[in-house]
């Protein structure tokens, strides 16, 4: 995946670039889990940064996402129904949050 968003939670600007790799593995190993690696360009301090994670499948509508921004973990809680997500994070492991989305 290729994209562009805002640059990593916490920063006061900046915009980021990355490309990542994911691939579930529920078939080749049974396991709920799909991991994904790749990079991050941010512009709020000029460097390439890893990034990476895994989402594990916990129901048909549950998961948990474990994302490595390149500086922090920010674990998340995801619910979602059809076009509807809740999602509570973790930010930096400590301060709580939640989003809602609709994707359409």
């Amino acid at each position: 995946m290729l994209g562009t968003s805002t640059d990593r939670i916490g920063t006061p600007s900046g915009q980021a670039f990355y490309a990542t790799f994911s691939k579930n593995l529920r078939r080749e190993t049974g396991l709920p889990i799909a991991p994904y690696a790749g990079a991050a360009y941010g512009t709020y301090e000029h460097r390439l940064r890893p990034v990476g994670g895994v989402n594990v499948f916990l129901t048909q509508k549950s998961s948990i996402l474990i994302p490595y921004n390149g500086v922090n973990v920010n674990p998340l809680l995801i619910f979602s129904q059809d076009r509807h997500a809740l999602s509570l994070i973790l930010v930096k492991g400590r301060h709580p949050g939640m989003s809602y989305s609709i994707t359409f």
